[in-house]
């Protein structure tokens, strides 16, 4: 079953809501009062709706199968529920939640018992709940439920931007012995007192919320020190030129990988305009921020998250692009241990040795020489390959939307389709993509 835009929307809005009723029920059972769970104030725990989206888009062909669709719902919402730690702790420096007294806990962010409890919410959710909801949303005449569905996402926007500034105000201010009353004395002009008065409030509002359901936020964070080199540390820009280098040293790979086995040489790009795959960069990219600070840990740790997170990112991958472009790039039907052709057992090994040999012996040696551009340089190249990549990437994506229209016999609706089609036609696109197929 296929949902649109606003319906998917609507399942995420209900189903953080849902998350965020059971988490909150939960956390006021134990600590007896109630305490407001989830990362924004109001009534939303975002990890369920991301985590029921992506299995409602992602696990369709396998609601006949119970065994598949519950494996699949709990590997998608454990991989949610880390992914979601890492990236709290990296705006904070410190862990929000915390599973090390747990049998079986995986880095004290998951354990098997939650994990089950994921693939369980997640059948029931894909089976029964999708469905459901969504029926609900189809009663209600199309305008009504696009304004109720888009204004509770703005709002949900508009408190997710006020509880994502107050985590940068407690991790950049947790030195300053600097009070509000002395920096309100600061401001000459009235509306900027008010303004300021308001803004302090609500900040006070939200950290005191924050503190009360998450008390290890309290914690001093980590100072860092201001780099005296290009992309220091693990951050935007040094994550920048990771993905463009992997993007690069993926598409080599592939490309070498393709002539060894098949026989023959191959683009394997993702874009129209140079040797760049996409979803290595983006791997690359996310393993390195996820993974930073395990660098340390032993070999098999990486290598289990790599498994995991690589199988569940690469089958998510597959499920896009089918979706978005109508075209599936990769088919692993014919290899043993396949998960409806996008996901072998194999390969999924291939993401956990490739986890370990990245983080272990490639990251270190890379990140050596982007530290060692000029700082001013890096940033200009830096933003100037920003920009190239985004017009790379804008124009890649509309050329596949026309080549999967164009075989549908649907002409061309306007000047831009039309250059798009002489520029990119069929000959050109089945070079650029030789194992793009339709569904």
């Amino acid at each position: 079953m296929k949902y649109t835009g606003i319906e998917l929307l609507w399942l995420f809005l209900l189903y953080s809501f849902l998350g965020w009723t059971l988490e909150t029920a939960a956390g006021t059972i134990r600590q007896k009062r109630f305490v407001n769970r989830g990362f924004t104030t109001g009534p939303f725990c975002m990890v369920y709706g991301v985590a029921a989206v992506v299995m409602t888009a992602a696990l369709q062909e396998l609601r006949e199968s119970f065994l598949f669709l519950f494996l699949g719902c709990m590997v998608v919402g454990t991989a949610v529920e880390w992914f979601a730690g890492k990236l709290l702790e990296r705006l904070n420096q410190k862990k929000w939640w915390d599973y090390s007294e747990k049998r079986w806990n995986f880095d004290g962010y998951i354990c098997a018992q939650y994990s089950l409890f994921w693939g369980i919410l997640g059948t029931v959710a894909v089976r029964w709940g999708d469905g459901l909801l969504v029926g609900l949303c189809r009663l209600l005449p199309f305008f009504v439920s696009s304004l109720l569905t888009l204004g509770a996402a703005g709002m949900l926007f508009l408190d997710m931007a006020a509880s994502a500034a107050t985590v940068w105000h407690v991790k950049r201010h947790t030195e300053k012995k600097e009070t509000d009353a002395e920096k309100l004395q600061q401001l000459n002009s009235r509306l900027a007192l008010a303004t300021a008065r308001l803004g302090s409030q609500i900040e006070a509002r939200v950290a005191r919320r924050m503190e009360q359901a998450y008390p290890l936020i309290l914690e001093v964070s980590e100072q860092i020190g201001r780099q005296k080199v290009f992309a220091g540390g693990c951050g935007f820009y040094k994550l920048f030129w990771l993905f463009l280098i992997g993007a690069f040293l993926g598409d080599v790979v592939e490309t070498i990988f393709c002539r060894l086995t098949a026989g023959v040489w191959m683009s394997r790009s993702s874009l129209v305009w140079g040797p760049f795959s996409i979803v290595w960069g983006l791997a690359i990219a996310a393993a390195t921020a996820l993974l930073y600070k395990d660098r340390e840990k032993p070999d098999r740790h990486l290598f289990v998250i790599g498994t995991v997170l690589g199988g569940a990112y690469e089958y998510i991958c597959s499920v896009f692009t089918e979706l978005v472009f109508g075209k599936v790039f990769w088919d692993y039907s014919k290899i043993p241990f396949n998960l409806g052709g996008r996901i072998n057992l194999l390969y999924c090994f291939f993401w956990g040795i490739a986890a370990v040999i990245w983080i272990k012996n490639l990251y270190p040696l890379f990140s050596g020489w982007i530290e060692k551009i000029p700082v001013l340089w890096g940033y200009v190249m830096t933003w100037i390959l920003i920009a190239f990549m985004a017009v790379n990437i804008a124009v890649s994506s509309m050329a596949l939307v026309r080549y999967d229209r164009r075989a549908e016999g649907r002409p061309p609706r306007n000047a831009v389709e039309q250059l798009i089609d002489e520029r990119f036609n069929d000959t050109r696109m089945e070079k650029i993509y030789p194992n793009a197929l339709s569904r």
